[in-house]
């Protein structure tokens, strides 16, 4: 199993950046594919981006393309996510998520979850 725990949220104007870091506990975090979602009020949750268990591929929704980084330290059991020129848009609930990868014989689907830190963007 794998337990996780964002932080690094908080409240920035638009143009601003934050870090996101996402603490992985438990056994075989280098086997997990892991991604970041993010949830506004009133709207269904997202996927933000993704890397690959290596580090080695990533993949970023259209409208953060160019302006979000996410990275990984499997030595450490980290994952981060870099967000730079903030817009109100970008303001929502940031949860990392970790899907055993089929590379290592898992199944599609993120199994464990953090709790979520908030993200606010004034304009």
């Amino acid at each position: 199993q794998v337990q996780l725990v964002e932080s690094g949220g908080g409240l920035v104007q638009t143009g601003e950046s934050l870090r996101l870091s996402c603490a992985a506990s438990g056994r075989s975090f280098s086997r997990y594919d892991m991604g970041w979602f993010r949830q506004a009020p009133g709207k269904e949750r997202e996927l933000v981006a993704t890397i690959s268990w290596s580090g080695g591929s990533t993949d970023y929704r259209d409208s953060v393309k160019g302006r979000f980084t996410i990275s990984r330290d499997n030595a450490n059991g980290m994952m981060y996510l870099q967000m730079n020129s903030l817009k109100p848009e970008d303001t929502a609930v940031y949860y990392c998520a970790a899907d055993y990868s089929i590379y290592f014989g898992g199944t599609r689907g993120y199994d464990y979850w953090g709790q979520g830190t908030q993200v606010t963007v004034s304009s």
